[in-house]
């Protein structure tokens, strides 16, 4: 049963002459397949990005009005009182630093006069102590010689 209609004789080549639209699979083939769909891809990229730009506008559009939005809803008069209590606030620290060299002033003065009534405080404690270091010996002779 050799079939002398088919080339390559019995049984080789039959699917070719059954099917004769079928591409054959090369890396020629592929790499073309591979390019269209690359250039395809580009075409789609360039026309999104560039093809958009009304809906970009009115995405921007709609920003910018939200944006003015947002700032007509700012309460700008609490704003400025804010930043005048602010200011307020700074000039009363600037008082304060001046008030504070006046208090170190102050307390240097207060330790000096602590130090020196210390010092004296000491003198007569001391003396203090000699004379009941005296009476405790004298009551103890008296105790002795009674």
């Amino acid at each position: 049963m050799i079939d002398s209609r088919i080339p390559g004789g019995a049984g080789h080549g039959t699917l070719q002459h059954a099917f004769p639209c079928r591409i054959r699979f090369s890396y020629r083939n592929a790499t073309v397949l591979v390019c269209f769909f690359n250039i395809v891809i580009a075409i789609l990229l360039l026309h999104a990005f560039f093809g958009s730009s009304g809906r970009r506008f009115a995405l921007r559009r709609g920003t910018w009005e939200a944006e003015a939005l947002r700032r007509a809803m700012e309460p700008l008069e609490l704003i400025k009182r804010v930043k005048e209590i602010q200011e307020e606030f700074s000039r009363e620290q600037e008082i304060v630093v001046v008030s504070t060299g006046q208090r170190q002033s102050a307390a240097s003065d207060l330790s000096k006069r602590l130090k020196d009534f210390q010092a004296l405080n000491d003198a007569n404690s001391k003396k203090a102590l000699e004379e009941w270091r005296r009476r405790k010996i004298d009551r103890a002779r008296q105790k002795k010689t009674d």
